[in-house]
């Protein structure tokens, strides 16, 4: 049986007026949706057009939370107390579940959003108000979470579906938490050096830090950035080396995930 992985992204990221990333062109490509909800971006148009264009791509949907940022984008980082975190989560869940019933899809998985997802990768305590959201509002919703990352950890404490991530666009440090965008070159925005990691990080079961260290990792599904420029080249580049490599591309529900 040929080796699996799911190819997401982070997507239906414009908000009101404004359009940010090729939403219909990604959408051919990748396999799951991560649904901005309202805070870091997207509204409930955004959100309903990205469910029915999801229906008819054969594409799962899952909720995208980020901090209550919108100037950010989400990625300025933001302390508060976990069960306000946990709230904050568990609304913007419910806010895609109420635009998905129009399109008669399930919300399947929810990945945390920009400097959420970083700090969550790193405080337990972030992490697992997210599970509890989770548990609380949906529990048969995948937590997908950086491999190796408290999220995982939490996942698991808190007896959750789990899927592994990796990035098809992002540097690592040595640690396997992801570098940080101030630094120069922690975006990958070359296609080919991109697809060439991600298939390593796949078939290989690696990835090679910012400093050349070589770490392992186990994945189970591989993120894209919709909003760079160069989110379609990468992700289409980096799905046909995966296929060339005998590896097949599907949605996160068909995945075979951990504990299941």
């Amino acid at each position: 049986m040929a080796k699996r992985i799911n190819l997401n992204a982070d997507i239906a990221e414009g908000w009101g007026a404004y359009n940010i990333g090729n939403d219909a062109e990604l959408m051919t490509i990748i396999k799951s949706a991560n649904v901005a909800c309202g805070f870091h971006a997207g509204d409930p148009n955004s959100m309903h057009r990205l469910c029915m264009l999801a229906k008819e791509q054969g594409v799962s949907i899952g909720v995208h939370p980020g901090f209550n940022d919108l100037w950010g984008f989400g990625r300025r980082r933001i302390q508060m107390k976990p069960v306000d975190l946990e709230y904050m989560v568990a609304y913007q869940i419910g806010a895609l579940q109420s635009m998905a019933r129009y399109s008669g899809l399930k919300v399947t998985h929810l990945k945390p959003h920009g400097a959420l997802n970083n700090m969550a990768a790193e405080d337990e305590e972030y992490a697992l108000a997210i599970g509890r959201a989770i548990k609380t509002v949906d529990p048969s919703i995948i937590y997908v979470a950086l491999a190796g990352s408290k999220m995982q950890w939490a996942a698991e404490k808190l007896g959750l579906p789990l899927a592994r991530e990796g990035f098809v666009d992002r540097m690592y440090y040595d640690d396997g938490n992801l570098a940080s965008r101030a630094l120069s070159g922690t975006v990958l925005k070359d296609a080919e050096e991109a697809a060439r990691r991600t298939v390593r990080m796949v078939v290989d079961g690696e990835i090679v830090s910012m400093n050349g260290k070589v770490v392992k990792v186990e994945v189970d599904t591989l993120c894209v950035h919709g909003d760079e420029p160069t989110a379609v080249g990468v992700a289409r580049t980096a799905r046909a080396a995966l296929e060339k490599a005998g590896v097949e591309i599907v949605p996160l529900t068909e995945m075979e995930l951990p504990g299941q």
